[in-house]
């Protein structure tokens, strides 16, 4: 790990964002998922000591995957209709297992990167064909999808090694998930953490 590898604070605020107003998005959660849970545990507990994060905890661990809009801008009609299409889109996609097992270090975050990507961008490539038979231009882009999850963010400046060096003692067996479901959320960021409500569950083909 170089010195010159810095954190930067997660929590700007970006374009469309103040506090207390809502998003839309489709996201995978971990509610019911232990194994998830006991590795997420063993590397708070590793981080617990570092200045300038905010860990993750087991309820607001998520998969980001495609967003729809602020709650404000979007019709609950075509919320709807996004939703039934996405039902029937996921009903053929088959349910599949995640593995999560060292962090990586970003910038602004810590997090897994979760393997096998391809089963998880299925997912994503059916919402959004979902939201395409809804609206001519799906938000978005199509390519750059790396299926993650993050287990802490940075909120503030300063050299990663520490970081580094606090992930490097932690000793834990990788992770499998169960992803059995898509959610469509109702998201805020303004506790300095994304916290959310969900909208609706649609199962994967094996999740029902």
């Amino acid at each position: 790990m170089s010195d010159e590898q810095r954190m930067a604070d997660h929590w700007w605020w970006r374009p469309g964002w103040s506090q207390g107003r809502r998003f839309y998005t489709w996201h995978m959660t971990f509610t019911d998922a232990p194994d998830v849970h006991r590795i997420a545990e063993q590397y708070r507990q590793g981080l617990k000591g570092v200045d300038g994060l905010d860990l993750v905890p087991d309820q607001w661990l998520h998969l980001t995957m495609q967003g729809l809009g602020f709650v404000d801008e979007v019709p609950e009609d075509d919320v709807r209709a996004i939703v039934a299409a996405a039902t029937t889109r996921l009903a053929s996609i088959p349910a599949f297992e995640l593995t999560l097992d060292r962090p990586q270090i970003t910038p602004e975050a810590i997090r897994w990167e979760g393997t096998p990507a391809a089963p998880a961008a299925a997912v994503r490539s059916a919402i959004r064909e979902a939201i395409g038979e809804v609206w001519q231009q799906v938000p978005e882009q199509a390519e750059g999808f790396a299926p993650h999850v993050t287990i802490a963010y940075s909120n503030a400046t300063g050299p990663a090694a520490p970081v580094a060096a606090a992930l490097d003692a932690v000793d834990a067996a990788p992770a499998l998930a169960q992803i059995r479901s898509a959610e469509l959320i109702v998201l805020n960021r303004d506790r300095h953490m994304y916290e959310w409500e969900t909208y609706a569950t649609v199962p994967l083909a094996a999740g029902k």
